[in-house]
Protein backbone atom coordinates (compact mmCIF):
# COMPACT_ATOMS: atom_id res chain seq x y z
CA UNK A 1 0.00 0.00 0.00
CA UNK A 2 2.88 2.33 0.42
CA UNK A 3 3.50 2.31 -3.66
CA UNK A 4 0.26 3.18 -4.24
CA UNK A 5 -0.70 6.65 -2.30
CA UNK A 6 -3.62 7.98 -1.30
CA UNK A 7 -3.76 10.68 -3.81
CA UNK A 8 -2.98 8.01 -6.60
CA UNK A 9 -6.50 6.31 -5.37
CA UNK A 10 -8.45 9.75 -5.75
CA UNK A 11 -7.05 10.34 -9.56
CA UNK A 12 -7.78 6.31 -10.65
CA UNK A 13 -11.26 7.18 -8.83
CA UNK A 14 -12.01 10.55 -10.52
CA UNK A 15 -10.34 9.03 -14.08
CA UNK A 16 -13.20 6.16 -13.77
CA UNK A 17 -16.24 8.17 -13.08
CA UNK A 18 -15.20 10.45 -15.86
CA UNK A 19 -14.99 7.65 -18.05
CA UNK A 20 -18.30 5.57 -16.99
CA UNK A 21 -19.96 9.42 -17.28
CA UNK A 22 -18.51 9.71 -20.95
CA UNK A 23 -20.01 6.31 -22.12
CA UNK A 24 -23.30 7.64 -19.96
CA UNK A 25 -23.22 10.81 -22.18
CA UNK A 26 -22.34 8.78 -25.62
CA UNK A 27 -24.97 6.19 -25.07
CA UNK A 28 -27.40 9.19 -24.17
CA UNK A 29 -26.21 10.69 -27.72
CA UNK A 30 -27.09 8.20 -29.52
CA UNK A 31 -29.99 7.11 -28.24
CA UNK A 32 -31.63 10.47 -28.73
CA UNK A 33 -30.41 9.98 -32.16
CA UNK A 34 -33.00 7.26 -32.62
CA UNK A 35 -35.24 8.40 -30.89
CA UNK A 36 -35.73 11.70 -33.04
CA UNK A 37 -38.94 11.39 -35.47
CA UNK A 38 -37.96 14.69 -37.13
CA UNK A 39 -34.73 13.57 -37.75
CA UNK A 40 -34.37 10.98 -41.17
CA UNK A 41 -32.85 8.51 -42.42
CA UNK A 42 -29.63 10.31 -43.64
CA UNK A 43 -29.27 12.63 -40.98
CA UNK A 44 -29.86 9.81 -38.42
CA UNK A 45 -26.43 7.73 -40.05
CA UNK A 46 -25.16 11.07 -40.56
CA UNK A 47 -24.90 12.10 -36.75
CA UNK A 48 -24.41 8.14 -35.72
CA UNK A 49 -20.86 8.54 -38.09
CA UNK A 50 -20.17 11.27 -36.52
CA UNK A 51 -20.71 9.99 -32.96
CA UNK A 52 -18.92 6.93 -33.34
CA UNK A 53 -15.84 7.91 -35.83
CA UNK A 54 -14.79 11.17 -33.88
CA UNK A 55 -16.58 10.37 -30.06
CA UNK A 56 -15.84 13.55 -28.59
CA UNK A 57 -15.79 15.87 -31.49
CA UNK A 58 -19.25 14.39 -32.00
CA UNK A 59 -20.74 13.69 -29.28
CA UNK A 60 -19.65 17.60 -28.26
CA UNK A 61 -21.07 18.78 -31.97
CA UNK A 62 -24.18 16.97 -31.36
CA UNK A 63 -24.85 18.61 -27.78
CA UNK A 64 -24.53 22.58 -29.08
CA UNK A 65 -26.52 21.70 -32.11
CA UNK A 66 -29.44 19.54 -31.21
CA UNK A 67 -28.97 19.80 -26.92
CA UNK A 68 -31.95 21.74 -26.30
CA UNK A 69 -34.02 19.06 -28.08
CA UNK A 70 -33.23 16.47 -25.97
CA UNK A 71 -34.85 17.53 -23.27
CA UNK A 72 -37.78 17.81 -24.74
CA UNK A 73 -37.99 14.67 -26.43
CA UNK A 74 -36.86 13.39 -22.71
CA UNK A 75 -40.12 15.43 -21.46
CA UNK A 76 -42.47 13.94 -24.56
CA UNK A 77 -41.39 10.27 -24.22
CA UNK A 78 -42.08 10.48 -20.32
CA UNK A 79 -45.63 11.89 -21.29
CA UNK A 80 -46.14 9.46 -23.29
CA UNK A 81 -45.10 6.58 -21.31
CA UNK A 82 -47.10 8.04 -18.46
CA UNK A 83 -50.26 8.67 -20.47
CA UNK A 84 -49.79 4.79 -21.84
CA UNK A 85 -49.33 3.66 -18.41
CA UNK A 86 -52.42 4.96 -17.39
CA UNK A 87 -54.41 3.91 -19.43
CA UNK A 88 -53.26 0.43 -19.30
CA UNK A 89 -54.31 0.69 -15.39
CA UNK A 90 -57.63 1.94 -16.73
CA UNK A 91 -58.46 -0.85 -19.13
CA UNK A 92 -57.40 -3.90 -17.01
CA UNK A 93 -59.36 -2.03 -13.48
CA UNK A 94 -62.02 -2.09 -16.16
CA UNK A 95 -62.24 1.22 -16.92
CA UNK A 96 -63.87 4.59 -15.86
CA UNK A 97 -65.57 3.72 -12.15
CA UNK A 98 -68.78 5.97 -11.82
CA UNK A 99 -70.13 7.26 -8.16
CA UNK A 100 -72.56 5.21 -6.15
CA UNK A 101 -74.92 8.23 -7.23
CA UNK A 102 -74.35 7.58 -10.80
CA UNK A 103 -74.92 3.67 -10.89
CA UNK A 104 -77.94 4.33 -8.98
CA UNK A 105 -79.66 6.61 -11.63
CA UNK A 106 -78.65 4.29 -14.31
CA UNK A 107 -80.29 1.67 -12.45
CA UNK A 108 -83.42 3.39 -11.74
CA UNK A 109 -83.42 4.55 -15.29
CA UNK A 110 -83.22 0.69 -16.56
CA UNK A 111 -86.30 0.11 -14.07
CA UNK A 112 -88.16 2.86 -15.34
CA UNK A 113 -87.83 1.61 -18.87
CA UNK A 114 -88.67 -2.12 -17.80
CA UNK A 115 -85.44 -3.76 -18.48
CA UNK A 116 -85.30 -4.82 -15.18
CA UNK A 117 -87.66 -5.87 -12.30
CA UNK A 118 -88.20 -4.38 -9.30
CA UNK A 119 -86.90 -7.02 -7.24
CA UNK A 120 -83.59 -7.20 -10.03
CA UNK A 121 -83.22 -3.17 -8.56
CA UNK A 122 -83.56 -3.74 -4.96
CA UNK A 123 -81.02 -6.44 -5.27
CA UNK A 124 -78.49 -4.05 -7.62
CA UNK A 125 -79.22 -1.19 -5.30
CA UNK A 126 -78.03 -3.25 -1.92
CA UNK A 127 -75.05 -4.43 -3.76
CA UNK A 128 -74.18 -1.12 -4.72
CA UNK A 129 -75.14 0.26 -1.19
CA UNK A 130 -72.92 -2.60 0.45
Amino acid sequence: MDDYPLLNLFWTMLWLFLWVMWFFLLFKVITDIFRDHELHGWGKTGWLILVLLLPYIGVFVYLVVRGRGMGKRDLKQAQDNEKAFQSYVQKAAGGPHHSPAEELAKLSSLKEKGDITAEEFDKAKAKLLA
